[in-house]
């Protein structure tokens, strides 16, 4: 019983996921439950698991007094966001970098190793944004710019959505783990220069690939 409704769950995130995807419902749309439960001949219970499913994507919103929406993405804002990102976390690390100490990188390990058992399970989906983000700020909390370090947590919570969906549609999953294993070992290894510029390509390689799902969205 359990598998027969996690199936029907996962057919329903994969028709709206394409709709979305496919322009069909347009950012800002509201997605009624029992519209979608009609149309698709189900129940209300596995609608709701698969717009909860696409928001850990970023393709769908809930709103007090609103319900659920399709998300209204920005190329522009993708690009802003993104490069404001590399900027600033670029900098972060290379301060950060040589005063790691061996308690940081092992919290940063830590945090990787849940990733890539994360990656593994569809059901932990939700989970990769946040343990993205906590391996991130783990190395770069060393440089002590406290500043810096809340703006790019403000910036990481504006882009989250975006950092969803490229782990969730665009292959994040599978570039993610050997690009924060390699930046790992850099740092590790006290590769300031190397580590900063492998930061930055994993940031604005995301941006890219995400700028093109948002693009196929608004053709």
């Amino acid at each position: 019983m359990s598998i027969e409704y996690k199936t029907r769950t996962q057919v329903v995130v994969e028709v709206i996921r394409q709709k979305i995807l496919s322009g069909a419902i347009k950012g800002g749309e509201p997605l009624r439950q029992a519209a979608l439960a009609e149309e698709l001949n189900v129940s209300r219970i596995p609608v709701r698991e698969a717009l909860l499913q696409l928001e850990a994507e970023g393709l769908v919103e809930f709103e007090a007094h609103k319900g659920a929406t399709a998300t209204r993405l920005s190329a522009d804002q993708v690009t802003e966001l993104f490069e404001l990102r590399a900027m600033l976390e670029t900098d972060l690390l290379r301060r950060a970098v040589p005063l790691l100490t061996e308690a940081d990188l092992a919290a940063a390990e830590v945090l990787r190793s849940q990733m890539a058992d994360a990656y593994q399970q569809q059901d932990s989906a939700g989970s990769w944004s946040v343990l993205n983000t906590q391996f991130h700020l783990t190395l770069y909390r060393a440089a002590n710019r406290p500043l810096s370090f809340e703006l790019v947590q403000q910036l990481l919570t504006t882009s989250d959505r975006y950092i969803r969906m490229h782990l969730m549609l665009a292959g994040g999953v599978q570039k993610a783990d050997p690009e924060h294993s390699e930046l790992l070992k850099l740092c590790r290894d006290g590769q300031t220069e190397a580590a900063c510029a492998l930061l930055t390509q994993h940031i604005l390689g995301a941006a890219g690939e995400v700028k093109q799902i948002v693009a196929s969205l608004s053709n």
